[in-house]
């Protein structure tokens, strides 16, 4: 009985948050695909952001991942009649913890949709990645996710 109640005020208290913009504060999500975790998003300013991921990939094992990247983004390229969608792209890092840890550079090429007068977005990205580290090993993530900005 307690659990529904701090369900129903939780999703009341979200529902009240409606006037925040997503250009700004900080973000939190679900990122699903490869990797599969948690999605972090902190606007530096109107056109700029970090995002940081930390999830698990499932491409050849169960490991760890962490990446955190440094994003530019376009507003003008898409127009839709309600909301925002910017086209990001953007570069940083990796490390993925398997038996061999690998660590190496990423780059980002994504779209997000912003909600008009929510604190969501929905983002589907493509990040070739570059490892150097115990090896040299060129592959791609990529997933779909949606952020809560707070």
């Amino acid at each position: 009985m307690r659990f529904r109640h701090l369900c129903v005020t939780f999703f009341i208290f979200l529902g009240s948050l409606s006037v925040f913009s997503q250009t700004d504060g900080v973000g939190v999500g679900i990122i699903v695909g490869e990797p599969t975790g948690v999605s972090i998003k902190s606007w530096q300013s109107p056109t700029r952001a970090l995002d940081i991921g930390i999830a698990w990939s499932f491409a050849d094992e169960d490991d760890f991942h962490v990446h955190a990247d440094y994003l530019w983004h376009n507003f003008s390229v898409f127009a839709p009649k309600k909301g925002q969608m910017p086209f990001y792209y953007g570069v940083g890092g990796r490390v993925k913890f398997t038996s061999k840890t690998r660590v190496g550079i990423r780059g980002v090429l994504g779209i997000a949709y912003i909600f008009p007068n929510e604190p969501f977005d929905i983002f589907l990205e493509v990040a070739p990645l570059f490892d150097f580290v115990p090896d040299t090993d060129f592959t791609f993530n990529a997933a779909i996710g949606f952020r809560f900005f707070f």
